[in-house]
């Protein structure tokens, strides 16, 4: 599904990636972990088609993205990823529903098939009583649910969080968990970069894979 292979990525002199490879199965759940400044979030870019790597190849379902141009990259990431921030990407000043909505506007989708997409994420992630409610006004715990639901509105086959639980206590990461699962019965494939301790014995968790200093490493 996901294959990264002798990959690079340079930022001027900084080196955040060095020769990285690694592959990913359809429908994995996947942790990277390592901790801020490894890499981990870099190779998430990179997957995401949010950028480029210096050198190698980022395939995935067999196309070389890497090779994408930008409006094809738009257009992949429309389709096939969904990302989940780390500081949720939400715009405060809007309601629930009007942020769940953007990734579908570039689509032009009729008003019928508008509101089934969004009804469909927002009941799955327990958001649509709180669909008019300017996202400023959520709680920590409700603004991630609006963040989930919006990367999931376009059903993508990716889904990509990094540090999600960064921003919640224990028992709302708890909960993040029980949603990854969920999105895993689904079929969805599943990265996750995080150095939260949470992760790494989970039973869900195919794989983790470690980072550090731009490489990837033995988990110790």
């Amino acid at each position: 599904m996901i294959y990264l292979e002798n990959v690079s990525k340079k930022y001027g002199e900084i080196i955040a990636l060095d020769d990285v490879s690694l592959k990913i199965q359809e429908g994995e759940l996947v942790v990277l972990q390592g901790k801020s400044g490894s890499g981990k979030s870099s190779i998430l870019s990179l997957i995401a088609a949010l950028s480029k790597p210096t050198e190698g190849r980022v395939v995935v379902d067999g196309e070389n993205i890497a090779m994408l141009p930008d409006h094809f990259a738009s257009i992949y990431r429309r389709e096939h990823i969904g990302f989940i921030f780390q500081r949720y990407n939400l715009i405060p000043t809007i309601s629930v529903a009007h942020n769940i909505m953007m990734p579908l506007i570039p689509i032009n989708l009729d008003t019928d098939t508008l509101a089934q997409k969004m009804d469909r994420v927002m009941q799955l992630f327990n958001i649509k009583h709180k669909a008019n409610v300017v996202v400023k006004k959520l709680s920590g715990g409700e603004q991630q649910r609006v963040a989930i639901a919006r990367a999931n509105v376009n059903d993508p086959k990716i889904i990509l969080a990094d540090e999600p639980t960064a921003n919640l206590d224990a028992k709302l990461s708890l909960e993040f968990i029980e949603v990854l699962k969920g999105l895993k019965a689904q079929g969805k494939t599943i990265v996750v970069a995080t150095h939260d301790p949470l992760f790494f014995n989970l039973e869900a968790v195919d794989k983790v894979i470690c980072i550090a200093d731009g490489k990837v490493v033995k988990c110790s």
